[in-house]
């Protein structure tokens, strides 16, 4: 199948370094402290957050910094598929604690000892980067909490498909059994918290490999630079105008800087 056409342009009429239509709405949730919807084309999800407050259970009561405690879920309308998943499935663990673990490389924890901070993502509609969006939406929900962060942690893909670097992959492009990372990125500090790959990084060292080291280098610069983007994409937002009124599409600057591996 060819995912990337003569002229240059994806399936969905994208380049190959253009990222999906973004769009973010803070406080969508009343009754939680904090809340954002945030989308990456026909990508969307809900993330809401609660706490600081007291640990639920004392056993898990930390001293010194907070307990951070994520749930993730996809609706059952989110895709065609109408197999019911359970709740707890393995893959909705393993993204709880990615995820988890990525908010807790930003957020202040030490500013609230002996207390838990809860945060609840789920996919409404999914069309590939799920993973990216729920962390862009977590992002913006502890923002709208007033949770105090080092940084933005922001996050997003990039594949390889048809000899070609292409960021933030769709469910099309994701599902093409390409290589492809995802990256979680503190842009200010310009420091990677999340690097997820389908290779495997002995893999990645062999050249006759599905990736060789310099196009992972490469591909995973390229998500790197999706994650600025988004950034600029929340603080550009955030400037005293509404989320949902503001609504973008990042071409990643300086792209002719990437190495052209097309045949």
């Amino acid at each position: 199948m060819e995912f990337v056409s003569p002229e240059g342009l994806r399936l969905d009429g994208r380049r190959p370094l253009e990222m999906r239509q973004l769009r973010a709405e803070i406080g969508s949730i009343s009754k939680a402290d904090g809340s954002a919807v945030f989308e990456m084309g026909n990508t969307k999800v809900i993330a809401a957050v609660y706490g600081p407050r007291e640990v639920e259970n004392k056993s898990q009561q930390i001293s010194d910094k907070a307990l951070v405690r994520c749930e993730y879920t996809m609706a059952n309308f989110s895709t065609g598929d109408r197999v019911r998943k359970p709740k707890g499935d393995r893959r909705s663990t393993e993204i709880s604690m990615v995820i988890r673990q990525t908010m807790e490389s930003c957020i202040l924890l030490e500013k609230f000892p002996r207390s838990q901070i809860d945060i609840f993502v789920q996919v409404l509609q999914a069309d590939g980067g799920t993973r990216s969006a729920c962390i862009n939406a977590a992002t913006l929900a502890l923002a709208d909490a007033g949770i105090p962060m080092r940084d933005l942690v922001t996050s997003c893909s990039a594949g390889y498909l048809n000899s070609t670097p292409l960021l933030d992959l769709n469910y099309v492009e994701d599902s093409a059994g390409g290589p492809d990372v995802t990256v979680g990125l503190l842009p200010k500090m310009d420091k990677v918290t999340l690097l997820q790959t389908d290779v495997a990084l002995p893999e990645i060292l062999q050249m006759d490999s599905k990736l060789p080291i310099d196009i992972f280098e490469n591909v995973m610069q390229l998500a790197i630079e999706g994650c600025k983007a988004v950034a600029n994409y929340i603080r550009e937002a955030s400037k005293g105008v509404e989320f949902d009124q503001i609504f973008l599409t990042y071409i990643i600057p300086g792209s002719q800087h990437f190495k052209d591996f097309r045949k």
